[in-house]
């Protein structure tokens, strides 16, 4: 039978937060002024193969302007569409806990003691999590719930290695483990359409991930974004790109895969449009994300029916 979230066939972020917090929380985009291993010649220098030159913040708020400042911008630029007054502080681009301890802590802190600021998201790399940052995440914990958001994308170590991942699934596990026992809640991105992963390695990935003890997953459509390694790899290497109903299966087998305990963050993400070669139908958000609740209905998939 059926279980149904808020109305949803998938335990949803929306419903969760409401469940939790009584309210919808608005998520504002920060940057915390860091790089990435996988950038700054430790690991590499030109990201994973799928990053912008934005590091996964295209959305993020100025460097330039302290985290208070940035929240204050966020809260303002989402006024029109959010009539509430509570938020998640999302530090989202490149990679969060890359830095001197004693900056993590500051600017960590600076956003939790903000008044209209709920929860601390924190996007990182597993590979970058130590027990000092761990402890001192926890100290923020004490302030305001902390999660810690990792890109996995894949369990499959070819394909890490193909999108230049730089890290192997046993660092991955590890990270998640000590997060764990320090009360910090575990949100996993995952990569759909990978080059050369068929739809039971996606699968594969995600019963994984069931028994992992995560809290959150968010499944993300591979965008090919202009000025990535990815984009020149697809112009001289053109590989499958789901159509928009090509996705909607995909992602229905995914959903019906995934544990009903898990919250799922995202269904499918939007590129900026000027960066974004493909899929060019991903950028009308709300046409995919109510094209796909018709799409789940009409073939009554719900979170968890295939397990």
């Amino acid at each position: 039978m059926a279980v149904y979230w808020g109305g949803k066939r998938y335990h949803s972020l929306d419903f969760f937060l409401k469940n939790t917090y009584g309210e919808k929380l608005y998520k504002i985009s920060l940057d915390g002024g860091m790089t990435c291993p996988n950038r700054d010649g430790t690991l590499g220098t030109r990201g994973c193969i799928f990053c912008s030159e934005g590091g996964s913040g295209d959305f993020a708020s100025d460097r330039k302007l302290t985290v208070t400042e940035q929240i204050e911008c966020g809260k303002l630029r989402t006024a029109g569409k959010y009539a509430g007054s509570s938020y998640i502080a999302y530090f989202q681009a490149y990679t969060n806990t890359y830095a001197p301890l004693p900056y993590l802590r500051r600017i960590f802190t600076e956003a939790a003691r903000h008044p209209d600021v709920r929860i601390i998201s924190i996007a990182t790399r597993p590979d970058c999590l130590d027990k000092d940052v761990i402890s001192m995440l926890e100290d923020i914990r004490r302030i305001k719930p902390v999660w810690v958001e990792l890109g996995l994308q894949t369990i499959h170590e070819e394909t890490a290695a193909f999108i230049g991942r730089g890290y192997s699934l046993p660092v991955f596990e590890q990270a998640a483990a000590m997060l764990q026992d320090a009360g910090i809640d575990v949100i996993v991105h995952t990569i759909l359409a990978l080059p050369g992963e068929d739809l039971s390695m996606m699968l594969d990935t995600l019963h994984y991930l069931n028994g992992a003890g995560i809290q959150g997953l968010k499944l993300q459509l591979l965008h090919v974004l202009r000025g990535t390694a990815l984009a020149a790899y697809y112009e001289a290497h053109p590989f499958w790109i789901p159509s928009m109903e090509e996705y909607f299966y995909l992602l229905g087998r995914c959903i019906g895969s995934i544990s009903p305990d898990i919250v799922l963050h995202r269904l499918t993400g939007d590129g900026p449009k000027q960066l974004l070669i493909a899929p060019k139908w991903s950028g009308n958000k709300r046409l995919v994300l109510n094209q796909m609740q018709s799409y789940l209905k009409k073939h009554d998939i719900w979170q968890g029916k295939e397990l």
